[in-house]
């Protein structure tokens, strides 16, 4: 029986020449996968023609929306992920579903390796192989574009030599990846980082200087999940796209960044995650309301962590499993409504309410009606500063004492 190799393809020029490649260096029929991650763009149909009129026997196009929604956005939702505090992990929260499909479909289709068109300068040969790793260790990775010396060129040339169906003369100015959770885009003029963006790097945005009536949004969420909008039932996924396109149409969620990549290089990235942001930042605000204080400090640590081992290529590993399950818990009762002001590129949260609010008015007023003792606070304070004034006391004793005498 031939070997079978199972290709990540995005219908572009790499993968559309991995896949001749692959077959002249190997001898294995390819399996092209492609993802519906809400990239948009090309019809899936058309993409799947084109692999296998590159030579693919067999070709697999998966809408996986509705999952990446669910069960990769939510999450990151859930945990506020945002790497530096910025970057809301818009690549690296794709590659995993994308992984998950790349073995699913090496199972069906008896592939022993798996096959992706990454660099070797990037973070997703990493998300991609460490992935496989984890959930079929006996699989083993190709990775032409970065093994093989792939240059732009010789892709080209390798391309028209064959005949492939796919126009080699096009070629944008980025490198740009995108889904629903948000788009990113790099190289080009924009790898000077004293080079400010131009409106022609953004698609999800709209300009934010531009003169326009604010958007005001109510967001509903249960146990963290966004469950309705103004009142109208949504699901994860229809709540993304409906703030894709509100908060972007307010030029909201523009992100100009200079990043730690994985590999140990630094990079810059523009970034577009209008829906992310906003909901994020929804998020954030009902658990400032819902969320007691100790369980709050404590998860903005495992917020963080989450999305280091996310953005490191990690999903699947014991310890991303381990903080997954606080996370859930730690949002229980996150639910209630939360108000944002859309305009002029920010999100801004003007109202909340929640059933499971922590926050009480009787507590909190200054005017009457108010139940909080002011009394106790004089010995809470005492007590709450007492070690550090004792530790004072030492340190005064410790340096009079090594005083020299007559000084």
């Amino acid at each position: 029986m031939t070997e079978r190799v199972v290709l990540a393809y995005s219908g572009g020029l790499d993968t559309s020449v991995a896949i001749g490649w692959i077959a002249e260096e190997t001898g294995a029929e390819v399996v092209a996968v492609a993802a519906d991650v809400g990239q948009g763009g090309e019809d899936l149909e058309t993409i799947r023609k084109r692999a296998l009129a590159c030579g693919a026997v067999e070709s697999v196009v998966v809408d996986v929306k509705q999952e990446f929604a669910e069960q990769y956005c939510l999450p990151a939702l859930r945990t506020n992920a945002l790497y530096l505090d910025r970057y809301p992990l818009v690549s690296a929260l794709s590659r995993p579903v994308i992984v998950k499909h790349l073995v699913a479909a090496a199972r069906d289709h008896g592939a022993s390796t798996v096959a992706h068109g990454c660099t070797g300068k990037g973070n997703d040969q990493v998300r991609f192989e460490v992935g496989v790793g984890a959930l079929a260790p006996d699989l083993r990775v190709l990775a032409p574009v970065r093994d093989s010396g792939m240059t732009r060129d010789k892709a080209i040339g390798f391309a028209e030599e064959k005949g492939l169906p796919i126009d080699v003369t096009k070629k944008s100015p980025y490198s740009i990846d995108q889904n629903l959770w948000g788009r990113a885009v790099e190289t080009g003029f924009l790898e000077d980082i004293w080079n400010a963006p131009i409106e022609d790097v953004y698609d999800y945005t709209a300009d934010p200087a531009l003169p326009r009536e604010p958007d005001e949004v109510v967001i509903t969420f249960q146990r963290g999940a966004p469950v309705a909008i103004d009142g109208r039932p949504v699901d994860m996924l229809e709540a993304v796209l409906e703030l894709n396109r509100r908060a972007g149409a307010q030029g909201v969620g523009r992100i100009d960044l200079v990043e730690d990549r994985l590999v140990g290089i630094k990079s810059r990235e523009v970034y577009e995650a209008p829906g992310a942001l906003a909901l994020i930042t929804a998020h954030q605000e009902l658990e400032n309301v819902t969320v007691e204080r100790d369980l709050a400090r404590f998860k903005r640590t495992v917020d963080q962590r989450w999305g280091e081992l996310v953005y490191d290529g990690l999903w699947f590993s014991p310890l991303k499993r381990a903080l997954d399950a606080f996370v859930e818990d730690a949002n229980a009762h996150v639910s209630g409504d939360v108000r944002l002001t859309l305009h002029g590129g920010r999100a801004v949260v003007t109202g909340r309410r929640s059933e499971e609010s922590l926050y009480e008015y009787e507590w909190a007023t200054y005017d009457s009606g108010d139940v909080f003792d002011q009394s106790l606070a004089k010995g809470f304070v005492e007590l709450w500063g007492l070690p550090s004034k004792m530790a004072a006391r030492r340190d005064h004793r410790t340096a009079s004492g090594n005083a020299e005498p007559g000084r």
